[in-house]
């Protein structure tokens, strides 16, 4: 098997109850960070299928066992309360290696533990898929382009990142993740898949995550000004999580290592991005702007023509389709009526 002009060797067998004539096994997968935002969307997905057998490890610090209330006790549903920079020996056959926090408030909170779970967090999963023999898939991150140079961002992008920013531990960290991914595959024979995922919104993300998205529909619930941090030209793609979960999916079961974009095309400036906010949820809400983080990116913008000739995948909820149902899981939780 080659891959990027290297030879690697075959992976290593999984259970031997895989090839049994007699008893057709379930297919058991861990998702780590699985009481997340996209990872308890992806639990969903996965439980839907009655061979499937689905582990979640998850430490809680951005999930939530809310996310998963409906699958636990289900008797194909185990749920562990586990820090992926810590090892875990469990058997199973495929990962979903999606534990990390994402939003800029969290990562930041505790940037050294950030770094942790990108690369120890990693190295663990890894080492895990090499013993027992299992597909691994990571969420990477339209991050590792950093503030782009070129536009859109296609895969042999090499990025454009500060290594010693607020927001290196999760850009670098990411990036690690994704080398000592590769370093296994060739090394070790392992099979992976690496996903880079752009903005993602949906029901179910933090209410107070600081993520664009989350912060203007809980602002207009509020009845307090969307505040758009300057300029306010700076642009970003917003994919729904159904569709995120369906191009990982893709993407696990396809034969294509990636790298791969995963992500929505339509791009929107955060001025643009408010106004429709505004319009859908609280026409007489005021647009206030203020002062941006440091090494915010410009622009950001997935080139999908890989995953939509390799995986046959393309986005299909709109924004304005995509924002109302994300409002409704929002006034749930904040106990807000709708007038």
């Amino acid at each position: 098997m080659a891959t990027n002009g290297t030879t690697t060797k075959p992976p290593p067998m999984p259970s031997p109850l895989r090839n049994s004539k007699f008893l057709q096994s379930n297919m058991r997968i861990l998702v780590t960070g699985g009481a997340g935002f996209i990872g308890s969307h992806l639990v969903d997905r996965l439980m839907q299928n009655e061979k499937n057998e689905v582990i979640v490890a998850d430490n809680y610090f951005t999930g939530s066992k809310d996310n998963l209330k409906k699958w636990i006790g289900h008797p194909r549903f185990e749920l562990i309360r586990h820090d992926v920079t810590e090892p875990l020996m469990v058997e199973v056959d495929q990962i979903y290696h999606l534990a990390c926090p994402a939003s800029p408030i969290f990562y930041k909170y505790n940037p050294v533990k950030t770094i942790k779970t990108n690369v120890i967090g990693t190295l663990n999963m890894l080492g895990l898929a090499k013993r027992v023999g299992a597909r691994i898939l990571l969420t990477s991150t339209s991050e590792v382009y950093g503030d782009p140079l070129v536009h859109p961002q296609t895969e042999s992008y090499w990025g454009n990142v500060n290594p010693i920013g607020v927001r290196s531990c999760y850009d670098e960290g990411k990036r690690v993740a994704e080398t000592l991914m590769f370093d296994y595959h060739r090394q070790h024979g392992i099979e992976i898949r690496i996903a880079r995922i752009f903005n993602t919104y949906g029901p179910r993300m933090n209410i107070d995550d600081g993520r664009v998205v989350s912060n203007f529909i809980a602002q207009a619930l509020r009845g307090e000004a969307l505040t758009v941090q300057k300029p306010g030209t700076q642009t970003r793609s917003f994919c729904y999580v159904s569709d995120m979960v369906d191009g990982l999916m893709r993407l696990m079961e396809g034969d294509q290592t990636g790298p791969i974009n995963i992500g929505n095309p339509g791009e929107f400036t955060m001025v643009e991005l408010a106004e429709t906010v505004k319009e859908l949820i609280k026409p007489d809400v005021e647009i206030k702007m203020v002062e941006n983080t440091p090494d915010d990116p410009r622009q950001r913008k997935p080139d999908i023509s890989k995953a939509k000739e390799v995986l046959g995948w393309e986005p299909k909820v709109k924004l304005r389709e995509g924002l109302p149902l994300m409002e409704e899981d929002f006034r749930l939780r904040l106990g807000v009526l709708k007038k």
